[in-house]
């Protein structure tokens, strides 16, 4: 079948898993007794990033693919279509985060308290590009430049099956327009990428960083890509897609991962190297303070899908590609967690710590007061000194945003045919054959 129908059953199933993070986020709000409620704010913020991320490399490699003449893609080229569609609801999504910049409603960014700025000489010279009003237009005005393109794309794509001929034009526009939006992307996606995640970290800072997080978005989307082509499958949709486009799934994978890992190595070997402070800081708060969540991160995103991978014949089964990206995408949403869960949770510290001082006299007194203050907390598990794993309300969140993002990918889905008729490209992805 080529044209996707949204059944009733489906929404409902979904609508469930929406209202499951719904009510996830409304309980870390309300059981987080702390003054900024940061539980919340950095449950919202992860998820939110990480599926507007999933949406962005999808448009990316949308257009890098249609520019170097690639054709395999084709029978599956809507699924990214429709992901790249979400990037307008993760910009929706980031109107509350820039919101409470302005409003002071959480305490997500150190750089964005005026009185920490003015006593931190770090903060004071990074605050010309960490700043509200900065973080608000790069959000609205690069991500909305994203959305554009995304739609540029969609749109030729559905004129291309309504009005294509044998000049193949609406094909050589999309190529006119990857041009230009490849090094658009490249670089401005570095900017928001140290704006909303690397700066939780403000006085940290890394060269290799954006690449590190494209990287772990990029997996994430191939991990989801297989499982959503597999799903369809299984309904009788996707018949052109065949196990050879599968097992290259499987390969971009496997071999995305090991590249996600050289990333995470090097970021690491070059910070402690080097001996810097400044830089060696992140590492050592994640490894001493949340060692789970440091090496179970090198253990969901490498080992597993590495040994599991490695062999030719396993990214030809369903069953093993299912697990491998169960696994996959799964453990890139723990990596984002990990960037963002210790970095919020220091700053709380740090918040904590230079209230208690101005409640303590003595230096004892002042250690006994920010224990009282941090503990009467009660921060729940996944974001709490010495637990280090995500705790049940942030894997429920993670649920509800799953479930957001395929009620938008499938509702797309079912407005244009599944095959692309008129892609120029179509006999060979049609033809696909790998050894």
């Amino acid at each position: 079948m080529n044209q996707f129908i949204f059944e009733k059953r489906q929404k409902n199933f979904l609508l469930g898993f929406i209202g499951i993070g719904v009510l996830c986020l409304i309980l870390s709000y309300v059981l987080d007794e702390g003054e900024w409620h940061t539980r919340f704010w950095t449950n919202y913020l992860h998820n939110t990033v990480y599926f507007l991320g999933i949406a962005f490399i999808s448009t990316f490699i949308l257009y890098a693919k249609t520019l170097t003449y690639s054709g395999w893609h084709v029978a599956f080229k809507r699924v990214w279509e429709a992901y790249s569609l979400f990037l307008i609801v993760g910009i929706i999504l980031m109107v509350p985060v820039i919101a409470g910049i302005w409003g002071h409603f959480h305490h997500l960014y150190h750089w964005a308290d005026e009185s920490a700025v003015k006593n931190d000489v770090v903060l004071k010279g990074k605050s010309s590009f960490l700043n509200p009003v900065w973080y608000t237009l790069g959000t609205f005005g690069i991500a909305g430049t994203w959305y554009l393109f995304a739609r540029k794309f969609r749109a030729l794509s559905i004129a291309e099956d309504n009005q294509g001929d044998e000049t193949y034009s609406f094909h050589k526009k999309m190529k006119a327009y990857a041009g230009p939006f490849l090094p658009i992307a490249a670089f401005t996606s570095a900017a928001l990428i140290w704006q909303w995640v690397m700066s939780l970290d403000a006085h940290w800072y890394s060269t290799m960083y954006a690449w590190y997080t494209t990287a772990s978005w990029w997996v994430g989307a191939l991990a989801l890509t297989i499982l959503t082509l597999i799903y369809l499958k299984s309904r009788g949709y996707m018949e052109v897609v065949t196990q050879e486009h599968l097992h290259d799934l499987g390969k971009y994978m496997f071999a995305f991962s090991i590249f996600w890992t050289y990333l995470w190595f090097s970021q690491y070997m070059l910070i402690w190297y080097a001996n810097i402070g400044e830089e060696t800081t992140y590492f050592q708060l994640r490894m001493f303070k949340f060692p789970v969540l440091y090496y179970g991160n090198l253990i969901l995103n490498f080992v597993l899908p590495f040994l599991i991978l490695m062999r030719n014949d396993t990214k030809r089964k369903y069953g093993t590609l299912v697990l491998t990206s169960i696994i996959v995408f799964f453990g890139h949403w723990f990596d984002f967690f990990q960037m963002v869960k210790p970095g919020t949770w220091q700053a709380e510290y740090t918040h904590i710590h230079a209230h208690a001082g101005a409640a303590a006299g003595t230096v004892a007194q002042h250690g006994e007061t920010v224990k009282t203050l941090f503990n009467s907390r009660g921060y729940p598990i996944g974001f709490v000194d010495g637990v280090s794993f995500p705790g049940l309300l942030e894997l429920g969140v993670f649920i509800g945003f799953i479930g957001l993002f395929f009620y938008f990918v499938f509702s797309q889905l079912e407005k244009v045919s599944l095959v692309p008729k008129n892609d120029p490209y179509l006999q060979e992805t049609l033809h696909h054959h790998v050894s």
